[in-house]
């Protein structure tokens, strides 16, 4: 067995530069590009910054990475693509009047990011980005990724679907296409963190709102698909969670598995007036989420960790966040033994290698002699990182001295 880790970041986030769509665009739309270019103000700090260059630029950024021990990146979403006012991973979904423009926009950032993977051969894996307004549209996009992106394919980014939005929540048969050519197609769903957010409105406490409740607004696609049916119905179907957090799922697991309980227990007011779902689960909700469900647990934090035979160490795929302030880079090594000194070689693989090449289809073969050079050691790894020597200048939550087991 190697004496390094091949680490593949199970979550990684690129995207182009706002001119560097226009190329990816239809003709017909040249026009109302330039114009909506030219009059865009970006509103994001690290995109203006310059260090922005980390979201497209593939040598620097594989220069970068490789500098932090990573071999390979599962890609989301980063920038703004055209039409957008925001980043597509957090952007509400578009009304009928812009949904054209919004959905040439997506498909433009898509065959940008199929094009920078094709700059890092096995190296890379992106999600295929898609709106849930118009199905049929969505199911074609899937497919035309699946052959684009070819191996490694990180699959499809579901946006979350915000209350009172105008748009079936996941139980509504509206989405059972995009079900069937992904569990046909083996191809992973993933749901993160930051999508399906309600609208805050202007309000000085309303950033604070939105700080607290965002992870909860992510966790919900799991009881909807789960007590929705789509898993009894499709079994086979694959569902990541991403940058979500780790701690909430032991105990959110417990929760869900006393309602679905009482939704089918005899006599039960919960059963008599909210269990007609429940009574056509085969499963527990704990049973569904370890058949189901995958983890994309970035830069674990070492209160996590103990945690993870409860979540399933085979179900948990490590991530650095790269570009982002939260995230490990360039303290990768020191993140990995905040969250894994002294835990077993083995399981450490599964979370850093295993568990996201096979899921995802990273060729660890070819990824090995690169992991062997630039890799951290199993030796380093082993060794936890006490608080006091945590990066004084990282902003990253795996080194937050007060750690917590947090309740969502």
């Amino acid at each position: 067995m190697s004496a390094r880790y091949t680490i593949i970041s199970a979550d990684g986030h690129a995207g182009g530069d706002i001119a560097d769509y226009r190329p990816y665009l239809p003709s017909k739309w040249h026009d109302e590009f330039d114009a909506w270019a030219a009059s865009y103000v970006n509103p994001f700090a690290d995109l203006l910054a310059p260090t922005a260059y980390k979201s497209w630029d593939s040598e620097r950024r594989l220069a970068e990475t490789e500098s932090d021990g990573i071999a390979a990146e599962l890609l989301f979403p980063n920038t703004v693509p055209p039409f957008f006012e925001e980043s597509g991973l957090s952007a509400k979904p578009p009304t009928a009047a812009h949904y054209q423009r919004r959905w040439a926009g997506l498909q433009a950032h898509n065959r940008w990011m199929a094009d920078f993977c094709a700059q890092a051969p096995g190296r890379r894996a992106a999600c295929v980005q898609v709106f849930v307004n118009d199905i049929d549209d969505a199911v074609a996009e899937i497919g035309w990724a699946k052959d684009a992106f070819g191996q490694p394919f990180g699959g499809v980014l579901l946006p979350g679907v915000a209350p009172n939005v105008g748009i079936p929540g996941f139980w509504e048969p509206h989405y059972e296409p995009i079900w069937d050519v992904c569990e046909e197609l083996d191809i992973p769903i993933n749901l993160h963190g930051g999508s399906g957010v309600p609208e805050y409105g202007e309000h000085e406490a309303a950033r604070a709102m939105l700080l607290i409740e965002l992870p909860w607004f992510a966790h919900r696609a799991m009881w909807h698909l789960i007590f929705g049916g789509v898993l009894e119905r499709h079994p086979n179907l694959k569902v990541v969670l991403t940058e979500q957090g780790l701690a909430w799922i032991p105990r959110g697991l417990e929760t869900l598995d006393w309602f679905h309980r009482r939704m089918t227990l005899p006599n039960a007011a919960e059963a008599r007036f909210f269990g007609a779902v429940a009574a056509g689960m085969s499963m527990t909700p704990t049973e569904y989420f370890h058949r189901n469900f995958w983890v994309g647990a970035s830069f674990l934090r070492p209160s996590e960790s103990p945690l993870r035979h409860d979540v399933g160490v085979d179900r948990i795929m490590w991530g650095a966040d790269y570009p982002h302030s939260e995230g490990s880079w360039p303290y990768t090594t020191e993140a990995l033994r905040a969250a894994f000194g002294n835990v077993p070689e083995d399981e450490v693989r599964r979370m850093v290698e295993t568990n996201a090449a096979a899921l995802y289809g990273f060729d660890l073969d070819l990824l090995r002699p690169l992991g062997d050079r630039i890799g951290p050691t199993v030796e380093a790894v082993a060794q936890p990182l006490p608080p006091g020597d945590y990066p004084s200048d990282s902003t990253c939550n795996a080194f937050d001295t007060a750690q917590v087991i947090r309740a969502w």
